[in-house]
């Protein structure tokens, strides 16, 4: 019996490590119960980071994207306009979907680009430039 609390133990402890490494990096994704959750990537390209959701169906209007401070916000609604029908399996989801992503660093909302093709929308943020610091002599 105790292997067996150890082993869980074990497996919450590791859950918890990978979770604290994540935020760690800056990675925060979080999503509001009561939405659908579209599959979301994030990853580098060379000019900054870019945000993939996938969500076929829709229209460009159909988006809201926003951005407050490091936090970048990509909410829409989605909307079945088949008729109304009796399922056997039902996977596609439609209604609102929200996703809040924490990022690595700061971005000026009026750098940020997005599109919407092939069902993907893809939010392009630049990685910050690198500033000169002046060196000030004394004499």
């Amino acid at each position: 019996m105790t292997d067996r609390w150890t082993g869980i133990w074990m497996g919450i402890t590791h859950s918890y490590a990978e979770v604290e490494r994540l935020m760690g990096e800056g990675w925060i994704i979080c999503r509001h119960t009561g939405t659908w959750q579209p599959p979301t990537d994030i990853y580098e390209s060379d000019d900054g980071l870019v945000v993939q959701i996938e969500v076929a169906g829709m229209r460009s209007e159909d988006f809201s994207i926003s951005l407050a401070g490091q936090t970048l916000v990509i909410a829409g609604v989605r909307t079945d306009v088949t008729p109304k029908r009796t399922y056997y399996q039902m996977e596609i989801r439609f209604g609102e979907f929200r996703a809040e992503i924490t990022l690595p660093w700061p971005v000026k909302p009026e750098n940020v680009e997005a599109s919407y093709e092939d069902g993907f929308l893809k939010v392009r943020l630049p990685c910050p430039q690198p500033q000169r610091v002046p060196v000030i002599g004394t004499r």
